[in-house]
């Protein structure tokens, strides 16, 4: 869990390596976003004599390369949900995600299709595991060790400071829950490191707003507030809440987001033209600019070609197999200026020849903000790195801006060992309101992912992953009738089993049962071979076919 930019994908190769020279591994499954695909295939044959494949084609392709002997599989998290009978049929040492808060929720789909794969031993690569609240990284950490941190709602219930209805006001005990992660979590920060890392320098730039957009950002925080009021929401108000919601932050940017209403003028965009002529004409920079935005990229074009500046593009519309050539001709071409990005080129990425970051806009999650600015500030930069923050006032950007230092806090309090924070306070009018909105609306937009994954391939994933837990459902009850009916098959001593016999027994059993946050019992058996499975299952048979017919 290093901070990003310092080396956490060499870092994996290297775990890879260490377990393949100690322990005899020889598969490893890579799964990152599709972004990363090709910079882990790079980076594995800069730092190893390793064999490494990437996973494309159609399915049948795909379906062979899992069985392949290559020591490295690259996979992305959208082919784990297309591919999860393949990938569970082959065999698998060591499974590494990379940017692993991609599962930080576990209600999602994704999340719970990549927990469900097995590895004798797992790696989670993420410099931001706590992105907002403590249940995402709960969530991380299970894919590490399932049991590590214990029920969900015991750990809920230790960490966690609500009020009477259940929002989160803050976290306690961060102290014990440091000391609790020391054995599974590294962390290193940039302050460690920082005399290996060039300075950053940060400015953000407040911009007044047109009255167009006072008028159109001030109508939908009025549906906010009307509907976050309400004792009861309905359906029809969470998709009024998630449209206002996207609406204000768009307005911030330009009016021309929402209504399509030409020439899209903005102050922001204003603003901007005026930073093109700093960084490009009066100066010889090159930069990283990203905006939530696709529509707000298709503004920014016009200003880059008005003053001959060359440059590339990248979302999540750009096939996986091009995503790595744009790299390359920014990184290598002097006269490549400007990188355009959507949050699709927020993670992982170097592009250490930018030395200036802009951020036309403030995601809804602060920790994407120090991603974006992480292609740049990390771990091979050699000049002073500069970032621009625009931020419209009056408006939502606003708000979200002063949420940062916040959620700062409660990431290192929970992660960095010389922390002294046992207590992190929630309870600012944005951050409760924020809480109100996660918790009915689960996971609120952070821009677009890759728009390549399909609706119906998350369905059946999910068919599958349901029909794995109704399965193991049947067995606990089958297991349950085979050892109610051994009971009653085996000779009558006259006496009953001592009831501290009993207590301890289940004392046992409950220590290695799991519980999940709905309370749910599950219980885990680690057998020695494959063999043990199938004779297990034969004597399960003996018994059931002793039992009388009824």
């Amino acid at each position: 869990a290093d901070d990003m930019g310092l080396g956490k994908t060499i870092q994996g190769v290297g775990v890879a390596e260490l377990l393949a020279r100690e322990a005899g591994i020889s598969r490893v499954l890579v799964i990152c976003p599709t972004s990363l695909k090709s910079q882990w295939k790079n980076e594995i044959h800069k730092f190893s004599d390793r064999t490494a494949q990437l996973v494309m084609g159609k399915a049948d392709d795909r379906a062979a390369q899992y069985e392949n002997d290559a020591f490295f599989t690259i996979c992305n998290y959208e082919q784990v949900l297309r591919d999860i009978m393949p990938i569970e049929t082959a065999r698998w040492d060591l499974i590494i995600l990379d940017e692993g808060q991609r599962i930080k929720n576990w209600e999602a789909q994704t999340t719970r299709v990549v927990k469900s794969l097995k590895s004798q031993f797992a790696l989670v690569l993420s410099g931001t595991p706590l992105e907002n609240r403590l249940d995402e990284l709960y969530s991380v950490v299970q894919f590490v060790d399932g049991r590590h941190l214990g029920p969900g709602f015991r750990f809920f219930n230790r960490y966690r400071i609500t009020d009477d209805k259940g929002y989160v006001l803050g976290y306690r005990n961060l102290h014990e829950l440091r000391k609790q992660l020391q054995p599974i979590l590294l962390r290193r920060t940039r302050d460690m490191v920082m005399k290996d890392l060039p300075p950053r320098n940060t400015q953000i730039i407040h911009i007044p707003p047109t009255e167009e957009q006072r008028f159109l950002h001030s109508a939908n925080a009025k549906i906010i507030a009307s509907i976050t009021r309400k004792a009861f929401i309905s359906e029809m108000d969470l998709l009024k809440l998630r449209q206002a919601l996207m609406m204000c932050r768009m307005v911030a940017d330009s009016t021309y987001l929402v209504d399509k209403q030409g020439p899209g003028y903005s102050t922001k965009l204003q603003t901007l033209d005026e930073l093109f002529e700093q960084l490009f004409v009066e100066g010889d920079h090159k930069a990283v600019i990203f905006s939530e935005w696709t529509r707000m990229l298709d503004l920014i074009e016009p200003l880059l070609k008005k003053r001959k500046v060359q440059f590339v593009r990248l979302e999540g519309k750009i096939p996986q197999s091009k995503r790595q050539q744009i790299v390359n001709e920014f990184q290598s071409d002097p006269k490549c200026k400007v990188f355009l990005s959507t949050n699709a080129g927020s993670t992982g990425l170097n592009l250490q020849a930018a030395d200036t970051i802009v951020n036309v806009d403030l995601p809804w999650n602060p920790a994407v903000l120090e991603q974006r600015i992480a292609r740049a500030h990390r771990m091979g930069q050699k000049r002073p790195v500069n970032v621009f923050i625009l931020v419209t006032e009056e408006t939502l950007e606003e708000q979200l801006l002063t949420t940062i230092g916040q959620k700062k806090e409660l990431a290192m309090a929970a992660l960095d060992y010389e922390s002294d924070i046992s207590e992190v306070d929630l309870q600012s009018g944005m951050d409760v309101l924020k809480a109100k909105l996660e918790i009915l609306l689960g996971a609120l937009p952070e821009g677009h992912r890759d728009e390549s994954l399909k609706r119906e391939k998350e369905v059946e994933a999910t068919r599958l992953v349901e029909r794995r837990e109704k399965m193991a459902d049947a067995g606990g009850q089958l297991l349950t009738a085979a050892f109610g009916f051994l009971s009653q098959m085996l000779p009558d001593s006259g006496t009953a089993p001592s009831t501290e016999t009993v207590t301890q027994l289940r004392q046992q059993l409950t220590e290695a049962a799991e519980t999940d946050e709905q309370g749910q019992k599950s219980l885990k058996i680690n057998l020695p071979s494959e063999d043990a499975l199938t004779q297990f299952a034969e004597a399960l048979a003996k018994l059931l076919a002793l039992r009388p017919a009824t």
